[in-house]
């Protein structure tokens, strides 16, 4: 599962599409509707850890789990950057708060160990799609269930094979930046649902340099469908309680690119 390694200085800069403050509030939303106001919230595949320090801001005391090095060091530097984000100021903490406060843990989220339980567990940008065998899902819901407080909350978002299928497969993603540029090159494999992402990246040295560094990475995701889903949650002790067609209320239709997965620990 290593990805994200020369990609991960620049990650943020062609990431800068994700709504991640409305996301945010969006989870937020979530977690109050089930009585999470505050308390120990984990997230795995943290990566920079946008999504992470936009909830510890909300009150919540994170830990971040990632297994690139480099994105934790991305996510452990931007800590000590004060940063103002766009939009509603409403979930914001008081001027006291110390992002620095949040945990950054290099694991592996098919393996990883806590020293005690989180009310809840959140999971954005498809992470969870880079867990290509189904036992490994398992056994990821499974920890997941494990560390979770009697009756907490799993949230997570996946792509769907609607969105490998229809729109990545076997096409090609530009973009063309004064600091940087990237190839994405997709090709999925409909037998055994894994779409790769090759990318290639041409990033400048510095802002006065006329210098582009390359960078080559291979990814590669999974896809799932909902009813595979449901049974490897009940099977890891969780009940589903919600799915959601991307970070929306609505339901799931059969062109949702994105779902979201809302599901409970119901007794060790």
């Amino acid at each position: 599962m290593e990805a994200y390694t020369g990609f991960a200085r620049v990650y943020d800069m062609f990431m800068d599409n994700v709504p991640y403050e409305e996301w945010s509030r969006y989870l937020i939303s979530l977690l109050k509707e089930y009585g999470i106001a505050d308390g120990i919230i984990l997230e795995l595949g943290c990566g920079t850890g946008r999504m992470t320090r936009l909830l510890s801001r909300a009150g919540y005391d994170m830990i971040g789990i990632d297994n690139s090095e480099e994105m934790l060091q991305m996510a452990k530097e931007s800590c000590s950057v004060p940063e103002r984000e766009s939009g509603d100021d409403s979930a914001a903490k008081p001027e006291s708060e110390n992002t620095e406060d949040i945990l950054y843990l290099l694991q592996d989220m098919r393996e990883f160990e806590l020293y005690g339980t989180v009310k809840a567990a959140v999971s954005v940008c498809d992470c969870v799609n880079y867990i290509l065998e189904e036992e490994e899902l398992l056994q990821t819901f499974r920890l997941v269930n494990n560390y979770l407080d009697p009756g907490g909350i799993f949230v997570f978002d996946l792509n769907t094979l609607y969105k490998y299928r229809e729109v990545l497969g076997e096409n090609v993603i530009c973009e063309n930046r004064e600091e940087g540029s990237f190839i994405w090159e997709n090709f999925y494999d409909e037998e055994e649902n894994i779409n790769q992402y090759d990318l290639t990246l041409f990033i400048r040295e510095g802002e006065s340099s006329s210098l582009y560094r390359k960078y080559e990475e291979t990814h590669f995701q999974r896809g799932y469908g909902l009813k595979q889903v449901k049974m490897l949650l009940e099977q890891a002790g969780m009940e589903v309680l919600e799915v959601y067609d991307g970070f929306t209320r609505e339901p799931v239709r059969d062109d949702s690119q994105r779902i979201t997965v809302i599901a409970r620990e119901k007794g060790k």
